[in-house]
Formats: C-alpha cells, structure tokens, sequence
C-alpha cells in the first residue's frame, strides 16, 4: 500500500504532490461523511414531488412577519428558518419543515435545533459529524462570496447539492421546488436591513436587533454575518426563473418587503 500511494503521488505521470493530496483527502473525506449522506439522500429521495400541486409557505424572519396573520399557516405546509422557533409559541404555527445552513447559527443554536420536531435540514458544512448526534438531513451546500462566484447556480435536485445564495430562504426554494410544490409564497422576506456593512462579514450584536421579529433574534453578543442582498436578488431571479419555466409559481407576500423579483400578491388570498 505504502509503495502504491508513493508511486501515484510521485511517480512518473502522477499529478502533482498537492493535487493528489487534495484528491485523496477529498475521496477519504467523502468515504468517512457516507453514512450520513446515505441516510439524508434516502430521506430526500422520498420528498420527491411528495407535494405536487400544492401549495406552501416559506417564512422569512423578518419584521414585518409580526405584521401578517401567521395564524393562517396553522395545518399549511410551511418552512421556518434559523431561529424562527423563538417565537413559534406567540405567532401561532409549527414550521412543517426547518432549514439552517448558515454555520454561526448552527454552532451557537445547535442544542435547540436538534431538539425540533419536524423534519430538519441543515448544511454538512456545519459542525456536525455523526448521524448519530442528530436526525437532520444533510444538504451538500456551497456558499459564494458573491454573485459574480461561477459556482452560483439554482438546483432541481437536492441530492446533488444545493447553492446557498448568501440566504436560507434560497435553500428552502430549492427544497419546494424538488418537494413539487406548485405554489410557494413569501412572508417575512422583507429584504431589508438597518444594520449595514461590508455583505458576509461577521459582527457581534450590541443590543436588541432590529432586523428580525423579536429583539432577541440575533440579540446582544450573538455572531452572525451581514446581509449580501444583491447576491440574493441573482439567487432570487434563479428560483423565479426556474420555477416559472415548469409552470409553477413564486409570489411575495411579505408586508411592505423591498424584494424587486418576484410578483406580489395578498397573503390571505394567495393561500386560500
């Protein structure tokens, strides 16, 4: 074996030494990661198309979501993101799914998130080893620094990797569309932010956020990322794009939301 490894890394016509490394890492780290993804992919495998024809709710984080009738979700298919489950109790739904990719939430939030109920899906790039520590779904996720990142793309089959586009409501997009859902509708995307900075860049909160539903969300000392909206727009004209092309539906029901993509429409209407 010793002489086997030693002749591809260095012997004649071998790639080079870093490459090769890089090659063996890579196929070892997948090897080791199998059991999970195993799981996971069996699990999405079985969500495909599980609801054509219907219709569902993606529930963004925003402010504006204490300005909308989210008892309307009570029995809908819905997905709640991130910390949405601080105030599941005062807005008076359960999520029917849970999606988290970003790291810094799931490393500070892990314990709670692992106690949700619904099914969850969460990034394998996140700290997380084993199936044993959890029953989430593992989603092959890229992230991109930007928009202009070639990697940037809107996945029809979450099994093969999903891309982040700098928001997890990009990821629960790309979850609807391979579920088969005919209609996905918007709330609490309000795609706008009092706290600025450089997009992606990591900052410690001083007090109350004023970002999210509840001042707690992303309140004093907690870590999390600035906001890249522009690289959520092209993400957004993807899922748009992707969807309408199958004949299906994206529209934006957010209370007063700045997103300049999708069409919008009335919550109470659009659901009924």
């Amino acid at each position: 074996m010793k002489q086997f490894l030693l002749k591809a890394l260095f012997g004649k016509g071998a790639p080079g030494a870093r490459m090769a490394l890089y090659r063996l890492r890579e196929a070892f780290g997948d090897f080791s990661r199998s059991r999970r993804y195993r799981w996971s992919d069996s699990f999405l495998m079985g969500k495909r198309n599980a609801h054509a024809g219907e219709t569902c709710v993606i529930v963004g984080n925003g402010p504006s979501l204490n300005q909308t009738d989210t008892a309307l979700l009570q029995g809908k298919y819905s997905f709640g993101m991130n910390r949405i489950y601080i105030g599941l109790d005062d807005l008076g739904f359960t999520p029917a799914f849970y999606v988290c990719v970003n790291q810094l939430v799931i490393e500070q939030c892990w314990e709670d998130i692992r106690e949700l109920p619904m099914p969850k899906f969460i990034s394998s790039n996140a700290g997380v080893r084993s199936r044993d520590e959890t029953d989430a779904v593992f989603l092959r996720t890229r992230e991109a620094a930007s928009h202009r990142d070639c990697g940037s793309f809107f996945s029809c089959n979450p099994i093969a990797g999903v891309w982040e586009g700098a928001t997890v409501t990009y990821v629960a997009m790309q979850l609807a569309y391979w579920m088969g859902f005919q209609k996905v509708i918007l709330i609490g995307v309000d795609h706008s932010f009092t706290t600025k900075g450089k997009p992606h860049t990591a900052i410690v909160s001083e007090g109350d956020d004023p970002d999210h539903f509840s001042g707690g969300y992303f309140g004093k000392g907690f870590k999390w990322q600035l906001p890249d909206l522009d690289t959520s727009e092209v993400a957004y004209q993807m899922a748009d794009l992707s969807f309408r092309a199958v004949g299906r539906d994206i529209v934006d029901c957010t209370v007063g939301g700045k997103c300049p993509v999708f069409r919008k429409g009335d919550f109470g209407e659009e659901l009924s």
